[in-house]
């Protein structure tokens, strides 16, 4: 005999348990980070925190005259949903310079509400901005996903006018991030993340390249005949390893004992000759 009962709707109730998950794995990053960092718990960020370093080092660059061009924009994930009102002070360039521009090659990028201005970059990899009009770039975790290292740093260079700074914060190729991803093909990243850090979207999720992630890469692709370098290597909390006890605190202990060199990020500040 067929049943013809209505089988119960259970998707409301998946939703709240995927919720309840997602708002568990959460608090306890979060106390995770805490214990681990009283310090949190005066502003919500760690003494070590690559955000506010970056940041707070761009804030002091920038004058209010600079146009400043955030290259890899993206939808403005960092403006939106950055929990520590600090860092997204630090994060938001409008107030502190004459106009803030986007560039991505993600359509996506012309729905960032922190920009005055939006650009998607065609398949050529050129940007759609004349040549010496901005003042300062910058790169927020962008230098990892690049694929054609000679065109973008030749694109850097023709936009940025003499005098002016690149800005980039990336995993240094010879980090642990950035040699732990290189053991996950990029078709497994966002499966890998997605355990890691629960509150990571999708779409937010790249394939990595790491062509201009080491300072040897640097120095080819912005010579110091053109170039003044002031960048440097930064290790701060493990936030990769989301709720993992045990991943925290072995990053912990790699950071002790690898050398600066080895640090997990790169802190790009490059000056351009001139002006």
């Amino acid at each position: 005999m067929r049943n013809n009962r209505t089988e119960p709707d259970l998707s409301p109730v998946k939703g709240l348990l995927a919720s309840a998950r997602y708002d568990t794995l959460m608090s306890s990053a979060s106390a995770l980070r805490t214990r681990l960092y009283p310090e949190t718990r005066a502003g919500g960020f760690v003494a070590i925190d690559g955000a506010v370093q970056f940041y707070g080092r761009i804030a002091a660059l920038t004058r209010a005259s600079d146009v400043v061009l955030d290259l890899g924009a993206g939808r403005g994930e960092y403006l939106l949903e950055d929990p520590v009102p600090y860092r997204r002070a630090l994060r938001d360039h409008r107030g502190r310079c004459a106009k803030v521009i986007g560039a991505d090659v993600d359509p996506v990028v012309l729905d960032n509400p922190g920009l005055d201005e939006a650009h998607v970059i065609g398949a050529d990899g050129r940007l759609p901005l004349p040549d010496a009009s901005v003042d300062v770039i910058v790169a927020e975790a962008v230098f990892e996903h690049v694929e054609d290292a000679e065109v973008f740093a030749a694109e850097i260079t023709r936009v940025l006018r003499p005098g002016g700074w690149l800005c980039a914060r990336t995993p240094n190729r010879w980090g642990y991030i950035a040699l732990g991803a290189s053991l996950v093909p990029n078709a497994l990243h966002v499966a890998v993340l997605r355990g890691l850090q629960p509150d990571r979207q999708a779409c937010d999720v790249f394939p990595t390249h790491y062509r201009l992630n080491s300072f040897a890469a640097l120095r080819r692709l912005f010579p110091k005949t053109h170039w003044q370098d002031c960048s440097y290597t930064w290790t701060s909390e493990p936030a990769y390893f989301g709720s993992s006890w045990l991943g925290w605190r072995a990053a912990q202990a790699l950071a002790w004992v690898l050398p600066p060199a080895m640090g997990a990020t790169l802190m790009v500040f490059l000056r351009k000759e001139g002006g």
